[in-house]
């Protein structure tokens, strides 16, 4: 692809034909801080327990490690089956798997720092399949196969990156202040909240770039039918994986329910209009976020 081009402001504060003036969560309750309308819950003591119990651990970095390894072999293939005329593409999108396995590398490892192996991951909880099987991204089938991709694949695979990188980048963010206690986990969380933040840069330059040269209508069509969806399927996940760690844990009905609750205010936001932050596009602070070779593994890998 030739150089990155600017979109026209309009294009981006209404990439799916909405203003982005919708209202915004404020304050600590829209980062999660607090699960449960009164308070009582905070989602960093919840991380805490999770993080001080041997399984609850182990099932919370084999959910992690998996995703991350799914994704590191899906731009891995993505990269080997750029269309020609997208070849300039293919060592970014190869850089972004390379670092999507690095992650998955380093939540095994965090487990081996324990002495634990992973376990397998309950299929509701499998957030990457889950997304596939709504018709979200790019099917493994279509991957497994060594057929060219389309330049609409190569939207499909950017506008899927946009939204889950997104997720993922907010998800690393929060759980960076829940990690400050635990300096074993601190680190490689660090590490990996940094990447996601490259990746979505990434994503933001090479959707920006696909729209000058014509492509805003398919882009804001896939833009919002995943964003639509994925808000969804990680409120499905997140109950599923809630259920999961309250059985390990021994959580009392009432705290379960409160927290099932917080998932599903989430969700409600999301759908009345949150979900748009996950589709509009700017220029990145950072250019070129994925140009260079990968940064060293995490040192413990």
């Amino acid at each position: 692809m030739a150089g990155t081009h600017h979109m026209p402001h309009h294009l981006i504060s209404d990439i799916c034909g909405l203003k982005t003036g919708h209202q915004q969560l404020t304050g600590e309750a829209s980062q999660g801080e607090i699960i449960g309308g009164s308070g009582m819950l905070s989602a960093s003591a919840v991380f805490d327990e999770i993080f001080d119990n041997d399984e609850a651990f182990q099932l919370f970095c084999s959910i992690a490690a998996s995703g991350e390894a799914q994704g590191g072999w899906e731009n891995g293939r993505i990269a080997a089956l750029v269309p020609e005329s997208y070849r300039d593409m293919a060592p970014k999108i190869a850089r972004h798997g390379a670092d999507e396995d690095k992650h998955g590398r380093i939540f095994n490892a965090l487990l081996r720092k324990r002495g634990l192996e992973p376990v397998p991951v309950p299929a509701e909880a499998n957030y990457t399949m889950l997304l596939e099987d709504r018709g979200i991204g790019l099917t493994h089938d279509q991957l497994g196969r060594e057929k060219r991709l389309t330049e609409r694949d190569i939207i499909t695979y950017l506008a899927h990156s946009r939204v889950t990188e997104q997720r993922a980048s907010e998800q690393m963010q929060r759980l960076r202040k829940y990690t400050r206690r635990h300096q074993d986990i601190a680190p490689a969380i660090r590490m990996i909240s940094n990447d996601e933040s490259n990746h979505l840069d990434y994503c933001h330059e090479e959707l920006l770039s696909l729209a000058a040269a014509g492509n805003v209508a398919t882009i804001r069509h896939i833009l919002c039918i995943t964003a639509i969806a994925e808000v969804t399927i990680y409120r499905d996940v997140s109950k599923a994986v809630i259920a999961h760690l309250g059985r390990i844990l021994g959580w009392s009905k009432p705290k379960s329910a409160a927290l099932a609750a917080g998932i599903q205010a989430v969700y409600a936001y999301e759908r009345l209009g949150g979900w748009r932050r996950m589709i509009s596009l700017k220029a990145p602070a950072h250019r070129n976020a994925l140009g260079g070779p990968s940064p060293e593994a995490y040192p413990s890998v």
